[in-house]
């Protein structure tokens, strides 16, 4: 008998792995990032310190911003960074949670499929789990209040709470609360909240502006440093003699005609900055440049000046001041006019600024962020975007839950019951579901140096009788009401990372097949069995 020849269909420079061997390629990869950033989680989590090949160090615990800095190259793997990278974008918190239940569920299915339960009935019974789950958490979520600004305040605490943030959590938590409540207005836009960080000081030394601060100094010595009831002029014209679009020839037959000409650009000059000054401005801000003789006119005025400012500052001066941003300053009229408290030159360290502020009914404000060093300073200011995003979602949403780990045990618990009233297989799926929501309670107690069975097998007991919002007390080892204590987060965090956890697990249950270039032929995915590779800011290739 003839041996049959093999058929191949993939050309040279190919790689491919099927069935079983796939699943469990693609299971490694994501169970190994959530472990990455597992030991990050909860208050006494741990930090990452990241290098680049250029020296630059990154330490953080906020779990999107170490997927974003490690160069992932397992095709899975930056599925699960998608995850982190999502929930940051719809909540602005809870990325480490929503990785890390997307791999524990990868985990169970595991399992499962060692139990010989095909990866289908595994991902229907997740799909059905996840939408359960959702349910349970809605129906558990307290209504908040816009005005209940102490509830508002916990959960800004919340979402600082392990990071650098917490040694000013109180006081960032205000800041947070008020910027967000100052600038709302039918949803919160966090682009009116600018972040202005200066090294050099205490964090506690960081305020909030009712206006905003510019990197901009006045432009001439002989202005004003300070201007009290300020009048706000805003415009994107430029006050000087632009050159024309074409080329043209100016005959001079006699000589006086060199002055008259250059008297005719100098009385332009003048003129407009007698209109700015006949508006009653005493503060002028210019997207656009601003003649060396305009600079001395407006001075000998009285009026401070900035030009070259950006347009998304223009625009949020507008709003800061309600003024309204003129382009001709032939057509200035009184409700063009911004006000402010008072406009002031500054010198923070080295750097000279313009300060903006005491703005009547601002709707957008600016953060003046302290800290020692440039690298607090940047976790600060993650820290602080994670609870103004936070703050911005439960004005959204209005429903929030308790934290601690006590939603997800009691979402656990439920489905529990949930799985009891079904039949087949997808029952083990829907188990499998609920043990995975504990890992999150488990992570927060482990990372605390806790005995994690001792305390969940107390929270759960609480649990059993009907107290939904009992959770892990870290700090005392123990249970406790996590919303007593004050440890609340919006609804939307928990249901976005439980949703986006399931669809992505089902996504990878799904793939038996995998079929890509090697390294040989410049792709990106490793051979099969060569794990996930994560270089990049100081990480190993993880095997």
């Amino acid at each position: 008998m003839t041996d049959i020849q093999p058929i191949f269909i993939l050309p040279e420079g190919k790689s491919r792995e099927q069935g079983k061997g796939a699943q469990r390629t693609n299971i490694a990869a994501a169970r190994q990032v959530a472990d990455t950033i597992r030991t990050t989680l909860g208050p006494l989590g741990q930090d990452k310190m990241l290098v680049s090949g250029m020296g630059d160090i990154v330490i953080t615990n906020d779990g999107a911003t170490i997927l974003k800095e490690m160069q992932l190259e397992h095709p899975t793997a930056k599925m699960i960074a998608e995850i982190a990278k999502m929930q940051e974008k719809e909540t602005g918190d809870g990325t480490t949670t929503a990785v890390v239940i997307a791999g524990e569920l990868l985990k169970n299915a595991e399992s499962l499929m060692e139990l010989n339960i095909h990866p289908t009935v595994i991902a229907k019974g997740y799909t059905m789990a996840a939408e359960k789950a959702v349910e349970i958490l809605e129906k558990s979520a307290e209504t908040i209040s816009m005005n209940d600004k102490q509830s508002l305040t916990k959960i800004a605490m919340t979402a600082l709470r392990g990071k650098s943030a917490e040694m000013g959590q109180e006081a960032f938590a205000k800041l947070a609360v008020n910027a967000v409540l100052t600038v709302a207005d039918n949803g919160v836009d966090k682009n009116n909240i600018k972040i202005v960080k200066k090294a050099g000081s205490s964090i506690e030394a960081s305020e909030l502006i009712q206006g905003l601060i510019l990197d901009k100094e006045r432009m001439h010595p002989d202005m004003p440093r300070v201007v009290k009831q300020a009048k706000i002029l805003l415009t994107d014209a430029a006050i000087e003699i632009r050159n024309t679009e074409t080329k043209g020839k100016l005959k001079i037959r006699q000589p006086g005609q060199i002055q008259q000409f250059l008297d005719q650009e100098a009385a332009m000059i003048r003129n407009i900055v007698q209109k700015i000054a006949d508006s009653g401005a005493t503060a002028l801000f210019s997207q656009k440049g601003v003649d060396d003789s305009a600079q001395q006119m407006l001075a000998k005025k009285g009026i401070y000046a900035v030009r070259r400012v950006m347009r998304s500052d223009l625009e949020a001066l507008a709003k800061a001041t309600g003024g309204r941003i003129i382009t001709n300053f032939n057509e200035i009229e009184k409700d063009d006019i911004g006000y402010a408290g008072s406009v002031e030159g500054i010198k923070i360290g080295d750097e000279d600024m313009t300060l903006v502020k005491d703005c009547k009914q601002a709707k957008a404000v600016s953060i003046l962020l302290r800290g020692a060093t440039e690298h607090v300073l940047s976790e600060l200011e993650r820290a602080l975007d994670d609870a103004i995003s936070v703050l911005a979602t439960v004005l959204a949403e209005g429903k929030i839950v308790a934290g601690a780990g006590a939603p997800e045990i009691e979402t656990a618990r439920q489905l529990r019951k949930f799985a009891a009233s079904l039949k087949g297989r997808e029952q083990l799926a829907v188990m499998a579901f609920a043990d995975a929501l504990e890992v999150i309670p488990t992570a927060l107690a482990e990372n605390a140096g806790l005995d994690a069975i001792t305390v969940l097998t107390e929270v759960k007991a609480a649990h059993d009788k009907g107290k939904k919002w009992e959770g892990v007390n870290v700090f005392a080892g123990k249970a406790m009401d996590a919303w007593k204590d004050g440890v609340l987060e919006p609804l939307k965090v928990k249901t976005q990372a439980i949703s986006a956890a399931a669809e992505t697990a089902v996504m990878i249950l799904r793939i038996d097949d995998i079929i890509a270039s090697t390294r040989e032929s410049g792709q990106g995915m490793p051979p099969s069995g060569h794990g996930m590779g994560m270089g990049g800011m100081g990480m190993p290739p993880m095997m």
